[in-house]
């Protein structure tokens, strides 16, 4: 009797294992693929988190240079079918220092354009994701190699790619933007896009800049709208008057269209960021509220 009694409590122990061992399976599995073995950070209400951000950034247009204009007829398609915020400010002028206060939510001291800048062990976005468990990668159009360091080459200005500046920036997430993937599922977590020195309206015309994104992110900003994912187009600066209005759009699932009038700028856009992923806000980012009006 106490033999069967002993078989039976052993029989109930092993199931107990068994369900214990599946319960905490199933678990390890449904944790984020961004970080194995590791908790990603929970994203702050309000905000979602999309799989996949691709941010590009464009040069010096106010925001009525765009908006309405018929030199961009694409970019006012995007805005039509996306969140339009009709009140957004670069931080400063020139073009520098507003790279490095979206990137790491201060200007870290700069205040022109001299390259190069070194920041060492200072914190970033990009290593905020990377600590987190997730990914980053900066894509530079006309950029001569991956991993480039030099301040120019034809058409290409390190002044427009921040993350070049960050020692703790690792080389490889410095790449040209020929290795931008046709497989958007094998994009990382956040990635920026800075086209060249033309096709960012620096140096050529908005219809220029206007052709180029829909060539080359039309297909992007399609995906993204059917898989959790978003399209961040702004500008750096408008066209150096004391206003600095530029144009930005939000663009993708989960994005519910329409124009937006709270007064937006560069640390907003790295604060909604960083709300999304979990992540602690950076220097001026801290005061800055995030995006939460455009979700649907």
């Amino acid at each position: 009797m106490s033999a069967t009694l002993g078989s039976v409590t052993r029989l109930r122990y092993a199931a107990a294992a068994c369900a214990l061992a599946f319960v905490a399976t199933t678990l390890v599995a449904a944790q984020p693929s961004a970080a194995v073995g590791h908790l990603a950070p929970a994203a702050v209400a309000g905000v979602p988190r999309p799989d996949h951000i691709v941010l590009v950034m464009f040069e010096n247009k106010k925001f009525g240079d765009i908006y309405g204009s018929a030199s961009a007829p694409y970019l006012n398609t995007l805005a039509a079918t996306g969140a339009l915020f009709t009140q957004s400010y670069g931080i400063t002028h020139p073009s520098q220092p507003n790279y490095i206060a979206l990137f790491s939510g201060s200007n870290q001291g700069v205040v022109g354009d001299v390259c190069p800048k070194t920041f060492t062990n200072r914190p970033n976005l990009a290593t905020q994701l990377i600590t987190a468990g997730f990914t980053f990668t900066g894509y530079s159009e006309s950029m001569p190699s991956d991993g480039f360091t030099g301040c120019t080459a034809p058409k290409y200005a390190r002044k427009h790619n921040p993350w070049v500046d960050f020692t703790n920036v690792p080389a490889s997430a410095n790449r040209t933007f020929a290795a931008f993937p046709t497989d958007f599922s094998t994009l990382p977590t956040v990635a920026f896009v800075v086209p060249n020195l033309c096709n960012d309206m620096h140096n050529c015309q908005v219809l220029t800049g206007d052709k180029w994104t829909k060539a080359k992110l039309s297909a992007y900003a399609n995906w993204a709208m059917t898989h959790n994912s978003l399209l961040i187009l702004t500008f750096d600066e408008d066209d150096k008057t004391s206003v600095n209005q530029i144009f930005t759009l939000i663009v993708g699932q989960h994005v519910q269209p329409g124009a937006y009038a709270e007064q937006i700028n560069h640390y907003t856009i790295l604060r909604t960021i960083e709300d999304a992923y979990g992540l602690s806000p950076l220097n001026n980012a801290a005061s800055a509220a995030p995006i939460t009006d455009c979700w649907q």
